[in-house]
């Protein structure tokens, strides 16, 4: 990814937060049959160090797990929030017009090797992580053993586990740095006048940035 200094985001804390925040990443791999792209929830944890461990599973017919094999390096994506930025938000623009468009968007990239986990017993810990994890907000959370036992047992043998060591992590915080003060405001201004989710996801961390400042 390329990555001016300007907009990388280096804080150990904010990326792991990043990737809580943002669980369904895209698995890039270069398997035998070519580069393939797969959508996957993970779940991060810190150890190994320095940066942890990411691990998720797969539908047992996705070859996903099957190139994986015993471990093939893999590049992990993680996507948050992105939007246009007008050329018109811009007070200098208005004074010699030296302005075009762009994007603002947060994401952060890990690299390491994937291996499959084909254990039932670490399939069905994992889920229960999982669950607990993204039924937390919910006033009655779902739990894995409401569902019939034998029912369980046929879903779980259906699917394969996968976990990616993590090797290097980078963060890319595009959010206007390389632009003046007043020109940074007016993408905020503009951002939330939009008022799109999107685009007011972007603006919060320009406030927040500009409030550390």
């Amino acid at each position: 990814m390329y990555l001016p200094a300007h907009f990388a985001e280096t804080r150990p804390e904010v990326l792991r937060d990043f990737m809580r925040v943002h669980p369904l990443a895209t698995i890039v791999m270069h398997g035998p049959a070519g580069l393939a792209a797969d959508p996957v929830p993970v779940i991060h944890s810190a150890d190994p160090p320095p940066f942890g461990r990411l691990r998720g599973h797969v539908a047992r017919a996705n070859p996903l797990w099957q190139e994986a094999g015993v471990g093939i390096d893999v590049l992990v994506l993680f996507q948050g929030p992105g939007a246009y930025v007008s050329p018109n938000w811009y007070p200098s623009k208005r004074q010699n017009h030296k302005a075009v468009p762009t994007w603002n968007y947060l994401t952060v990239q890990a690299r390491g090797r994937l291996r499959a986990v084909d254990d039932p017993a670490w399939l069905r810990g994992l889920l229960d992580e999982l669950t607990a994890v993204h039924e937390a907000d919910f006033a009655g959370p779902w739990r894995l053993d409401e569902a019939p036992a034998d029912y369980l047992e046929r879903m779980l043998a259906a699917i394969v586990g996968i976990e990616i060591d993590i090797a290097e992590i980078v963060g890319k915080w595009k959010l206007s740095q390389n632009q003046p003060p007043a020109n940074r405001a007016g993408v905020v201004a503009g951002l939330e006048a939009a008022g799109s989710p999107e685009a007011l996801a972007v603006a919060a961390p320009m406030r927040r940035r500009e409030s550390e400042a």
